[in-house]
């Protein structure tokens, strides 16, 4: 399952969060969005989690928990839609 992890301080790299992931079960990839000119990151990210029952536990236990002093958005990933302006 794709999750996504929002809301966190721009200090967290992606060893973070794997790590916090990972007290739930297996985590395949963790990934921090980071902006393309400054290389720093946009405060978001994705952790790959195979076991859909080990990936529910830690987004019902992270979602809304503190890290860094910031509450964690943590959900479901959506499939991005295509959008064109």
């Amino acid at each position: 399952m794709n999750i996504y992890v929002g809301n966190l301080d721009y200090e967290v790299d992606e060893i973070d969060l794997k790590e916090i992931f990972e007290e739930y079960g297996t985590v395949g990839s963790s990934k921090i969005i980071t902006d393309k000119m400054s290389g720093k990151s946009k405060g978001f990210g994705f952790v790959v989690m195979e076991d859909k029952n080990e990936a529910t536990n830690a987004i019902e236990d992270l979602n809304g928990a503190t890290l860094e002093n910031r509450k964690m958005i943590v959900n479901e990933a959506k499939p991005r839609k295509n959008t064109k302006f």
